[in-house]
């Protein structure tokens, strides 16, 4: 038993050491590709406008990776993120616009079906043994479904003036939404780094079978990561509503990519037992970055995604080699 727990620590400095590591090099290829789009654009980038633009779309890719990371965790996939995001949208946009609802009752709405969403994917589930790639698929159909069942194709417009002020408002340059998602970012770091909780959940990720000899609950681990996974989509859904003065049913449906593109670049494990959330924050600065290079030099989107998901593709594989190399 000695020599099992003696080799189960020194994976886990294995696999810390190569996260930081990943970590590092992520904060390298951020800043000098934020360096080389100051240069190549003549310092266009630096200006306060742009910016100011350039973390405020930031805001939600950060939170939409983290509500993947969750689930990843614990060795599982939320394919209904995206579309989530949109249905709390349009939940808190359709509360304040057809009840004339105030913002500080229909925003907890919209984040109260994210959680009640992500808690009906872990009970699923659970009590299906199917993978939560399966049962995510089935009710990304049906969120889907319910964002199109509340207003069609109409868009919510002018649903609160002082909400979308707040979500356009800064604090000494940096846009408040921005700063909402790194206090989110902050949460979840807590969340995993210091409460039982969230210990619990990576252990469960790790080593299932280990984790069950120590008492510990993977099935209330897998309901966990996923109402978490949702709630964090619902956060998602209340930035987008902030930011964009207006909301329809199509909000999410660009989102799943990111959502696995931050994590697994940022040097999260498919398998569990891992996550980043700094790695996450700069991988999803990484992709906004492609994304500004875009727009500053008339790129065809199609190459960005093809770029994205090749990044993906490699981050994955060498995120295999990493975990037969420690075990």
């Amino acid at each position: 038993m000695s020599a099992t727990l003696e080799s189960e620590v020194r994976t886990r400095r294995g696999v810390t050491t190569s996260l930081h590591r990943t970590e590092l090099v992520l904060a390298a290829v951020a800043v000098l590709g934020f360096t080389a789009l100051a240069v190549t654009t003549q310092g266009n980038i630096l200006q306060a406008g742009t910016l100011r633009a350039v973390l405020q779309f930031l805001a939600v890719p950060i939170v939409i990776g983290l509500a993947q990371m969750v689930v990843l965790a614990v060795g599982q996939m939320n394919l209904s993120v995206g579309v989530l995001t949109g249905l709390c949208a349009m939940v808190s946009a359709s509360l304040m616009s057809d009840t004339g609802l105030p913002p500080w009752l229909a925003i907890p709405a919209g984040l109260a079906v994210g959680a009640l969403v992500g808690l009906a994917n872990g009970v699923l589930v659970v009590l299906t043994r199917i993978n939560g790639f399966i049962v995510t698929l089935a009710t990304m159909s049906v969120v889907s479904g319910l964002r199109y069942g509340i207003n069609g194709t109409g868009t919510y417009q002018d649903y609160s003036p002082g909400l979308v002020a707040l979500g356009r408002a800064d604090v000494l340059g940096l846009p408040v939404v921005f700063l909402a998602a790194i206090a989110t970012a902050v949460a979840v770091w807590v969340f995993f780094a210091r409460s039982v909780a969230g210990r619990m959940l990576l252990a469960s990720g790790g080593n299932p079978f280990a984790a069950r000899l120590s008492g510990i609950s993977n099935d209330r681990s897998l309901v966990v990561a996923h109402t978490l996974s949702g709630l964090l989509a619902g956060v998602a859904g209340v930035l987008v509503v902030a930011l964009a003065g207006s909301v329809n049913a199509s909000v999410g449906d660009d989102l799943l990519l990111p959502s696995f593109a931050a994590p697994i670049i940022g040097g999260v494990a498919l398998t569990g037992g891992v996550v980043s959330v700094l790695g996450t924050c700069l991988a999803a600065f990484i992709v906004r970055l492609v994304d500004v290079a875009q727009a500053q030099y008339g790129i065809n989107p199609r190459w960005v995604d093809l770029v994205v998901g090749a990044v993906v593709l490699g981050a994955v594989l060498v995120s295999q080699r990493r975990g037969r190399g420690s075990s």
